[in-house]
């Protein structure tokens, strides 16, 4: 059972406050739609959850069990997609994910793994090619793959919707869907696409 608390966070950047006041809980099965124009503060509050910047001030708590877990081992319970993500467009699909895979624990890595999460991205079939061939569709799916790679409890997507097609919208609804049933999944997006794939919304321009 993971558990996450945002308690009061608050971030400035030289003086300027992006959003202040922050507070949710999230548990099991819950999913979060983290909305807001464009530079209001989504990103940076995704950032701070997953432990890849600070907060100015205030908390987060990530509890497994009702045990608190250490940051520094946030990322074996993340799973983290964004527009910012690099991909390596020397190597192929397949060599991309597992570089990542190994980075978060070599004793995990097989190859089944990276040959199943390909297929449910649907990018099986160009998975010895390399990343700078592929569309920009492609190296979407191809981000949402690699925050899949760990079976994370705690799924977050920033923009993923961003250059999918419609078949790249339904895979989004499926992965949301799977992903409730195990754990917890925080989205920010400019266009929530299915309203009722999100049971809590959270408009971050009102915390400013």
């Amino acid at each position: 059972m993971l558990e996450l608390e945002c308690l009061n966070l608050e971030k400035k950047y030289f003086n300027k406050i992006i959003f202040r006041g922050v507070n949710f809980k999230l548990n099991n099965g819950d999913s979060l739609a983290v909305i807001g124009r464009n530079g209001s503060g989504k990103s940076t509050l995704l950032k701070i959850i997953s432990n890849l910047i600070k907060a100015t001030s205030g908390k987060i708590i990530l509890r497994e069990n009702s045990c608190e877990i250490k940051k520094e081992n946030y990322f074996q319970h993340i799973g983290f997609s964004g527009p910012y993500l690099n991909l390596y467009d020397e190597l192929t699909a397949f060599e991309n994910l597992e570089f990542f895979l190994r980075l978060k624990n070599t004793d995990k890595y097989h190859k089944e793994k990276i040959e199943s999460i390909l297929k449910k991205v649907n990018l099986h079939y160009c998975r010895n090619e390399l990343i700078r061939e592929f569309s920009t569709g492609m190296k979407q799916r191809l981000k949402l793959a690699f925050s899949l790679l760990n079976e994370p409890k705690l799924l977050i997507w920033d923009e993923p919707q961003s250059n999918l097609d419609l078949e790249g919208m339904e895979l989004l609804n499926e992965i949301i869907s799977e992903q409730v049933t195990k754990g917890i999944i925080i989205t920010a997006t400019n266009d929530l696409w299915n309203s009722s794939l999100f049971n809590i919304t959270l408009n971050i321009e009102n915390y400013k």
